[in-house]
């Protein structure tokens, strides 16, 4: 059901129908900003300690752009913007513990190891807003079978 009011007027006519595909170009976009991002964590360590460890500006624009992109897509969406919204802030709490992660690592000279938590959390809402933008494809089979 869609809303019989749009909160932004001209700015949903244009947005509206494209937000779930933008809200997956900019979640494939964290991901491999979050692989950059440990790269370039792994090379700080090795040079600079604890100390030298920063986050990448690829990542963290990436996730602030997802974080307000979500906020737009609960005003078109409801129910998928909510759903979408809880896994995007899973992935903005994890990306925040492993981040201190990788610190405590580099200070106790252990391997960095991947953000698994992050990882996971991406894959996961990779796997919704797929299903969310992408649900023509099986659509046929889905209707089908329900």
């Amino acid at each position: 059901m869609e809303p019989s009011v749009s909160l932004f007027g001209p700015v949903d006519a244009i947005l509206a129908p494209y937000i779930g595909y933008v809200l997956l170009g900019l979640l494939l976009a964290n991901i491999v900003a979050r692989g950059i991002e440990f790269n370039q964590i792994k090379s700080q360590a090795a040079e600079g300690g604890a100390e030298a460890i920063t986050r990448h500006p690829l990542r963290v624009a990436t996730s602030f752009l997802l974080v307000v992109g979500t906020f737009y897509y609960m005003t078109v969406h409801q129910h998928g913007g909510v759903v979408f919204g809880t896994l995007v802030l899973a992935i903005f709490i994890s990306d925040l513990f492993e981040f201190e992660s990788r610190k405590v690592e580099a200070r106790r000279e252990i391997d960095i190891e991947r953000p698994k938590s992050a990882i996971a959390a991406s894959l996961l809402a990779l796997l919704y807003i797929l299903y969310q933008t992408l649900f023509f494809v099986i659509a046929p089979v889905w209707n089908s079978i329900i």
